[in-house]
């Protein structure tokens, strides 16, 4: 947890231009933009607040600029 002094600070995923963060609506799991370059395409990924579980979301084509729908009570 980062503390008001901005000490605490982690990385949670490595990797190469991984941009346009956006949290979950239950602040556990963050949504990345991530292009790996080459010939893969870039991708959406999600990682959990332990930085350990990481995952590709599948999409058809190019993705971007993840979004998460608000939370159903």
């Amino acid at each position: 947890m980062i503390k008001p002094d901005g000490s605490g600070e982690r990385l949670l995923t490595e990797g190469y231009h991984n941009e346009g963060p956006t949290w979950a609506p239950n602040g556990r799991v963050l949504a990345f933009f991530r292009d790996p370059g080459g010939n893969s395409g870039p991708s959406l990924f999600t990682v959990d607040i332990t930085g350990r579980n990481e995952q590709r979301i599948p999409a058809p084509g190019y993705a971007s600029d993840p979004a998460w729908s608000p939370l159903l009570s």
